[in-house]
Formats: C-alpha cells, structure tokens, sequence
C-alpha cells in the first residue's frame, strides 16, 4: 500500500513536470513575445555575427529574452546565425522571430540620386548597406576592374546610373559594384547604343555631356535643347566653353576648397586643367558629376536646332535663352550678369 502510493506521488509528480513543460514550451514557441508598439521592428544581423549580436538587439523588442534564449537554443539558431535585415512584425511569437531571422532576409529599394564623386557615392551607399565607404571606395577605384570595363578614374562615376535598386543590407562592397555594372549594362539598351554610334560617341562621351547639360539645366524639357548646342559645337569643333566645367577645375584646387562659385569669371577661364573647356577643345578626360537619366536620354535624343550659345535667363530662373550668334548671346548674358550684380552676387 505504501509503496503504491508513493507510485501515484512519482506519477503525480511526472504530470506536473510535464505540465510545466508543456506549458514552458508553449509559452517559448507559441505565446506572442514582442514588447514593441510598432507594426514591425527591425534588425541588422551583421556578417559574420554572433548570437550575441542578435541578442542585444532583440533584447528591448521582447517582454522574455530567456525564453527566446532556450527556444533559440533548441532550435540550433545560436550557432547558425544568418547575417541579413530582418523584420520582426508585432505580435510574433519566438518560433515566429526564430524562423524570420533564420531566412527571411528582407531586402530594399535603395535610392540614391545625383553625387558629385565616387566618394559622395560611396558615403550615400553606405549609409544604407553593411559595407562601409572606404570599401565601396576601394573596389570602385579597383584599377583591374575599370581597365577590364572600359572606365578609368574620371569616368568611373559613369557607371552609377541614380535611380532605385533592389539590394539586400549585407550586401558587400563588391558585390554592390557588381550590381550596378550589371544595371548600366541593362540601361545601355540596344536603342540608346545605336542613338550613341549615331552621335560618333562612346557611352563614356554620352555619361560625360550629360554631366555637363544636367549641371546647366535641372529643366527636363530644356535638356534636350542644351544638349542640342554641345552637339552643334562638337561638330563644328568649336570649343564647349561649358561652366560646370570650369566650375569642376577650380574645385580641385586648394583655394576653392568648400567655396560654391556661384558666378564664373575670367579669372576661372584662366585654369589651366583639362577639364577648362575654354582653354581646351572637345570633351573633358570625364564627369563633372552624376548625371540623372532625363539629362542622358537628353543627350542622346538631342533638339535639333541651329543654336549655338545660351544663358541663364534671368526672367525664368532656372531656364536660359538661345542664341544662334554671338552678339545675341552677348546681350543675352548682359541680362543675366546685370541680375546678377543686384542680386550682390559677385563671385
């Protein structure tokens, strides 16, 4: 009698322990664990992380680390960790978070527009992936890689063309140069190759005017028409005398350091730099910054016209006026320099 009621004790005994179990273990897998007001959280697991990393940031977004602790445990995850952007969506259970976390690397649309050089390129670029901008640096500048794709130091920026690209967030510094060779690959279609040959221009050359008619004129149907001048100057060989490219010239001198010229004058025509578009003739050795697709497609679909000078106009700012001779363009831009004058802005 004895030793059956100490049977039913042990017996007792296992069902409550395997009622606390069962209960642990519903509550680790099936019982919503996230601590945060937001209809998702997220978390950056880096490349080659460890389960402390992770740890530390899903910390603050659940009410019980320590059954996530055990369930991760359980389920092998400390010591198989993903590196990837992760979405942790409210409500989540830890099975839930453990499975998103494992393989559901989210990726994004990342965006970047317009940058004046590979090094503001690469400090936007990795503001919004793992790779940090002395990497992205590094293989932009790779000399091997640009000789093997037909770009060098002054045209290597051509590569980039600004829009949105699908890319995951541990996505490395070369594997993003890689994608975006493939992307302007894509870009240069079959139409826009053609449109180029016509012009007698390489997709450098083309890169290389759209900079310059993107820095003269944000106004998308203006484009066309000041890509239009380039071209008739190029086929008469008459020199571009393009400002951004002077403008270019002098920021690469030490005493226009962190200055905005706002006006050209003689004294900037005097440079003496490949890229003085006055001093010398044809295109400069590259960009004079990041062109957007309106300012390319501009260029290769150019305004066929008979004008060969513009100026900003002063009447509509952000436009210009056009002229087919010299002595109208010089009036044109007495207008713009007057304005300018009682604006105060006088260099």
């Amino acid at each position: 009698m004895y030793i059956k009621k100490i049977l039913w004790a042990i017996a007792l005994l296992g069902l409550l322990v395997a009622a606390y179990l069962a209960y642990f273990v519903y509550n680790a897998m099936f019982v919503s664990n996230t601590a945060f007001n937001n209809e998702e959280a997220y978390i950056y697991v880096p490349t080659d992380g460890r389960y402390s990393d992770v740890r530390e940031q899903l910390q603050p977004l659940l009410k019980d680390i320590n059954t996530f602790d055990a369930l991760a445990q359980r389920k092998q995850y400390t010591t198989n960790i993903k590196a990837g952007r992760y979405a942790i969506k409210k409500g989540m259970n830890n099975n839930d978070i453990i499975n998103t976390i494992r393989s559901k690397n989210r990726p994004f649309n990342m965006a970047f527009n317009n940058q004046q050089s590979l090094e503001a390129l690469a400090g936007r670029v990795s503001m919004q992936i793992e790779a940090d901008s002395l990497a992205l640096i590094s293989v932009m500048r790779d000399p091997e890689f640009l000789k093997a794709n037909d770009f060098n130091n002054a045209t290597a920026l051509g590569m980039y063309i600004p829009n949105s690209y699908e890319f995951f967030w541990n996505t490395s510094a070369e594997q993003f140069r890689d994608q975006m060779l493939t992307e302007y690959k894509r870009f240069w279609t079959d139409s826009r190759l053609e449109k180029a040959k016509a012009l007698n221009l390489t997709k450098n050359d083309v890169m290389t005017l759209a900079s310059i008619v993107y820095e003269e004129s944000k106004q998308g149907n203006e484009q066309p028409r000041v890509a239009g001048v380039y071209i008739n100057r190029l086929r008469i060989k008459m020199p571009l005398q393009a400002d951004p490219t002077l403008k270019f010239a002098a920021y690469q001198l030490p005493e226009y350091k962190n200055t905005v010229i706002k006006r050209v004058l003689n004294k900037h025509k005097d440079i003496n730099s490949p890229y003085n578009t006055y001093m010398y003739s044809g295109l400069p050795p590259g960009l004079v910054t990041m062109p957007d697709i309106s300012a390319i497609d501009a260029v290769l679909n150019y305004e066929n016209h008979n004008y060969l000078y513009f100026a900003a106009d002063a009447q509509r700012l952000g436009y210009h006026k056009f002229a087919k001779t010299l002595s109208q363009h010089n009036a044109n831009a007495r207008e713009y320099h007057s304005y300018l004058s009682k604006q105060g802005i006088y260099q």
